[in-house]
């Protein structure tokens, strides 16, 4: 059962990944250097990124439980789920109140910045909380790594945060104008490739930790 859900947690990231490039190349109008991928949530296709948000999220949640179960009251045992937990609850408020429309999408939607809707605050605010708490997972998972000596992961993991330093215009108002040619939501784009890819591994070693612990209460050694 642990490693059912870890192997959820496994899936969630390079999963919301590919399903919101694929409708970034396809849906007409989007620009992936001017458009937040939260905007593909909306129009006749946007029922797509909401589930992407939601299934994800949900995927993020089991895996957060199979990590729990997996580490008991190791190093990170408690921080390293509860973030990643926070983590989906973030991913599924942004899926269910979607993003306003701006930045000329959809199709027809306003060049600008449009006024906030209260569903457009929420969905801010589930983007946020996914941000936070993806950056504090990495740290914890540095932690971990680095108890572990396996200091190419623990590297791996602090670029999470490091990175977001070059992200944090992404604080300003979704939709504000900017200059030609500036791509500031690549950095963030980045950071949730590279956080998938810490929490991929993380969880990888609670599936090969569990099995070799199952393994060794299956074959005790003989003395």
């Amino acid at each position: 059962m642990k490693c059912n859900l870890l192997g959820c947690g496994l899936v969630a990231g390079p999963l919301f990944i590919a399903a919101s490039l694929t409708q970034a190349f396809t849906r007409k109008g989007f620009d992936l250097g001017r458009h937040p991928i939260s905007l593909l949530s909306l129009g006749a296709p946007g029922w797509v990124q909401i589930a992407n948000f939601v299934v994800c999220g949900t995927l993020y949640l089991l895996g957060a439980a199979g990590m729990r179960q997996a580490l008991g009251q190791s190093r990170g045992g408690t921080w390293d789920p509860l973030l990643i937990g926070v983590t989906g609850v973030g991913l599924i408020i942004a899926g269910v109140f979607t993003a306003d429309p701006g930045a000329g999408f959809p199709p027809g939607a306003p060049a600008g910045a449009p006024t906030m809707s209260w569903h457009g605050l929420l969905h801010e605010l589930g983007f946020l909380l996914t941000f936070l708490a993806s950056i504090s997972a990495s740290v914890v998972l540095a932690w971990r790594y680095a108890a572990q000596r396996r200091r190419g992961w623990m590297v791996a993991a602090l670029m999470t945060p490091c990175g977001s330093a070059r992200g944090r215009r992404l604080a300003r108002p979704q939709h504000a104008q900017r200059a030609p040619g500036d791509h500031h939501c690549h950095p963030v784009r980045v950071l949730t490739a590279v956080f998938a890819e810490v929490l991929k591994q993380g969880l990888i070693d609670q599936v090969e930790e569990d099995d070799h612990r199952r393994s060794r209460d299956q074959h005790p050694a003989r003395h």
